[in-house]
């Protein structure tokens, strides 16, 4: 079982950088939608498609806590991408419901987690991800890809716990990736290993957020050669 103390913690951060999101959002023209992100190949109506998208595939995950029953979170790639490309599609007004709605329902379904649950981890692309975690898998999402969005806001304006969550949450793809040794130190006194270690970056939460989700060096010192990362 979930400690419900923590689960609530971390649905109300949820609901804020949720907030946030939406506030940006809302603030952008169509036009501004069809503008392109930070995410390559995608327009900013790509990301809110996908944030759209994943609030509903991640109950999933849910309900594989819940049931023991594995969940296929999409039934192909190609499926997926089709689905993101619908949704972006939309005109605006369609777009920002089907945003608003996805992720009032993922945080409706996270309360069934304060119960019983059948098994304590499940499975995510390939990466085992304890289910008292699923909250912050969806917090990593809206705050990382409120950055992606490319506007005023960045994700030095997350929450500091919420930056902490992205960085673990890539942490573990760059394990899962085999991406080279490296010890990561926030500024804020946080460590992180992937592989042996043998790199030392440093970097605060968010400088270290931008490197690793999406390869922006500009705030990282390293005590060596700074590595290509895996894609994540």
């Amino acid at each position: 079982m979930i400690n419900t103390a923590q689960l609530h913690s971390d649905l109300a951060r949820l609901a804020r950088e949720t907030a946030m999101m939406s506030a940006t959002v809302q603030a952008l023209s169509a036009e501004e939608l069809a503008a392109g992100s930070l995410c390559e190949g995608w327009s900013r109506a790509h990301v809110i498609a996908h944030l759209a998208s994943n609030g509903r595939t991640l109950v999933k995950l849910i309900d594989w806590a819940i049931s023991g029953e594995p969940q296929k979170l999409y039934a192909s790639q190609e499926a997926r991408n089709a689905e993101i490309d619908q949704l972006a599609a939309l005109p605006r007004e369609e777009l920002l419901s089907a945003f608003g709605e996805s992720a009032t329902y993922f945080a409706q379904q996270c309360e069934r987690l304060a119960g019983e649950l059948a098994v304590e981890e499940v499975d995510l692309h390939g990466k085992i991800i304890p289910a008292a975690d699923i909250v912050a898998l969806r917090i990593t999402e809206v705050a990382i890809h409120h950055h992606d969005l490319d506007t005023a806001w960045t994700i030095g304006e997350a929450d500091p716990a919420s930056q902490k969550d992205a960085i673990q949450a890539a942490v573990r793809t760059m394990r899962a990736k085999n991406a080279p040794g490296m010890t990561l130190l926030s500024e804020e006194g946080d460590t992180w290993v992937v592989g042996d270690g043998s790199l030392t970056v440093r970097a605060n939460r968010a400088g270290l957020v931008e490197w690793l989700a999406r390869g922006n060096t500009r705030n990282i010192k390293a005590d060596g050669p700074i590595p290509c990362l895996p894609t994540w």
